[in-house]
């Protein structure tokens, strides 16, 4: 005969149920949820900006939060506006000229490697007039054929395309408002936590947000060191555009892979246009190689990883799991996710050396 279940325990129920469903809502909504969470990440990481803005006084004068506010996310959006602008004259210096460059690169390279590969048994021969050919036909096209393809594209993904749109316009909408009442929703939030937890969840929440602060100026650390490296190596190896590439490489690499991938790009692109040879694609592939070791074997888990208490074996795991799981998203929020489980694992390890399970 099961035994009746007491008031309390009902309602404990009801409430791990109600959590349980509006967690599962939340999973499901996930698409819909995007702007939100980055509008949330970004809030938690420009919030102090606003706090310290608040604390100013001019002539006497508090000022206003809403403004303090508008401050700092028209200077966000100014920093990454700044990295597009940086970006772009780059690209749009490089592009011609290797469209004009890639034929005879692709001929040079072809009238290398053909008496190689019969070296080795390889029977292929590579027409160079046919790559020649290819290549120019490829890189020819027309503007008003590159207009089309984006048109047509567009009109297939259109429902993609007016969902990244929405994306970033909601980003900043959210942001300002989040911002606005940061410590509002954070003291309800609070409020909503059940009083006999208060204490634990209220220390573990400052655990939390001690170890993604470090976090944060750890990762910061990383992106100066690795965009001086990168400027700087790119100088000495004689690339003209060695400062811009340089620290789009190194300001990016919060961002895994894709930091590292555009400045190497654009790295192999400046050796092609640049260098007649190929020294400049044997110091582009030994810089960015290089730099890859020196980021992920030295500056992210000595800078990164130790700060927010990782093991290095633990940072790449972390990398991998989160990657597998959830993707590129997966991947971008791997160590602070890997901090805030950390956190709880502590205190489940402590509640469990305690337990009368583990002690009896």
């Amino acid at each position: 005969m099961p035994f009746p279940l007491s008031v309390e325990q009902k309602q404990t129920a009801f409430w791990v149920t109600v959590w349980a469903a509006f967690l599962f809502l939340l999973i499901t909504l996930g698409p819909v949820l995007t702007p939100f969470l980055a509008a949330a990440i970004f809030a938690y990481a420009l919030n102090p900006g606003v706090d310290r803005l608040d604390r100013l006084r001019w002539r006497r004068i508090a000022m206003p939060r809403a403004l303090s506010v508008v401050i700092v996310v028209v200077l966000f959006f100014a920093a990454i506006t700044a990295m597009v602008l940086i970006v772009l004259p780059v690209l749009q210096k490089e592009i011609p000229l290797l469209q004009a460059q890639i034929p005879a690169f692709l001929a040079k390279a072809n009238d290398l490697l053909g008496p190689k590969l019969q070296e080795l048994g390889v029977k292929v021969r590579l027409d160079s007039a046919g790559i020649k050919q290819l290549a120019s036909e490829q890189m020819a096209a027309s503007g008003d054929a590159i207009w089309s393809a984006v048109i047509n594209s567009a009109r297939v993904g259109g429902t993609a395309v007016l969902g990244w749109i929405a994306t970033l316009v909601l980003i900043p909408v959210v942001l300002f408002y989040l911002l606005l009442d940061w410590h509002q929703m954070l003291a309800r939030i609070a409020a909503a936590v059940p009083r006999r937890f208060i204490a634990a969840t209220m220390a573990m929440a400052r655990e939390v947000d001690t170890l993604l602060a470090q976090y944060l100026r750890g990762q910061l650390l990383v992106m100066v060191v690795l965009a001086v490296y990168y400027s700087a190596a790119l100088a000495i190896a004689g690339f003209d555009v060695a400062l811009p590439v340089g620290i789009i490489t190194g300001l990016l690499v919060f961002i895994p892979y894709l930091g590292f991938g555009l400045g190497l790009v654009l790295a192999l692109i400046s050796a092609v246009l640049q260098f007649t040879d190929w020294s400049g694609v044997i110091a582009v592939a030994v810089i960015y190689g290089a730099g890859q070791v020196l980021e992920g074997f030295f500056l992210t888990p000595r800078l990164v990883g130790e700060r927010i208490g990782l093991n290095p074996l633990a940072v790449i795991f972390a990398l991998l799991a989160f990657g597998q799981l959830f993707g590129f998203v997966g991947v971008l929020l791997a160590l602070p996710a890997s901090a805030v489980l950390m956190v709880a694992f502590k205190h489940l390890r402590r509640h469990y050396l305690c337990s009368s399970f583990y002690n009896a």
